[in-house]
């Protein structure tokens, strides 16, 4: 009898113990939207300054470098502080006649290792992605939908001269100075950049409308 009245409450707390998991879970997804958000927005100006002046340098070290040559010298850099601090650590110690111990003791002593749960859940989303991304060029290369593809088409043959006017590596530089500059200057110049858009998405549609209405079965397959 008492089994049967504590069963419910059982199921209770276990399902209570589950939505505080995927509440836990939740709340470090939106934290980290939230966190990257606030770096492209320059919430943190030291922050975002940090990270995009890193990220510019490494690129920019790049154009001039192998990768092998710029990992190799970042290595030695950091070796060279790390060294150098600790050498200075230890005739510090040895002067003041203290045993602190290792300067790097509190980062030697913490997790390093990623986390299963850490590992599955990136692992989903990268999958996630990629069955996605080959579902739609399947759909674009296989002509599901006939202007999806043109326009496709025509994103390739753009693609064709910035491919000659640029390589990879300057379009990487510019795509990450874009990253860190477009979202702030939309912040601030919302209103006109949203009537532009308005008015080039209306004139795309209506080109779009008249090159269907003249070539031959593009509103049967639309439909469709």
């Amino acid at each position: 009898m008492s089994s049967k009245i504590l069963a419910p409450e059982l199921v209770l707390d276990h399902v209570e113990v589950l939505m505080g998991h995927h509440g836990e879970k939740s709340r470090r997804h939106g934290d980290e939207e939230e966190g990257l958000v606030d770096l492209l927005y320059w919430r943190d100006v030291k922050a975002t300054g940090v990270v995009f002046g890193a990220a510019l340098l490494l690129l920019l070290s790049l154009t001039s470098c192998s990768i092998v040559s710029v990992c190799s010298y970042i290595g030695l850099a950091l070796l060279s502080v790390t060294i150098c601090f600790r050498i200075y650590k230890g005739i510090l110690q040895a002067i003041q006649k203290s045993d602190d111990g290792h300067p790097f003791k509190q980062y030697l002593d913490q997790e390093v290792a990623l986390s299963e749960d850490m590992v599955h859940k990136y692992s989903d989303l990268v999958l996630a992605k990629i069955n996605k991304g080959i579902c739609e060029l399947r759909h674009l290369f296989l002509v599901e939908d006939l202007i999806d593809s043109i326009k496709f088409a025509v994103l390739m043959w753009i693609l064709t001269y910035v491919g000659s006017l640029f390589n990879g590596l300057t379009i990487l530089i510019l795509s990450l100075v874009g990253l860190f500059s477009c979202p702030i200057v939309y912040e601030k110049h919302q209103t006109q950049i949203d009537h532009y858009l308005a008015l080039v998405s209306n004139q795309f549609k209506d080109v779009v409308g008249k090159i269907q209405a003249k070539v031959p079965g593009m509103k049967r397959v639309k439909a469709e």
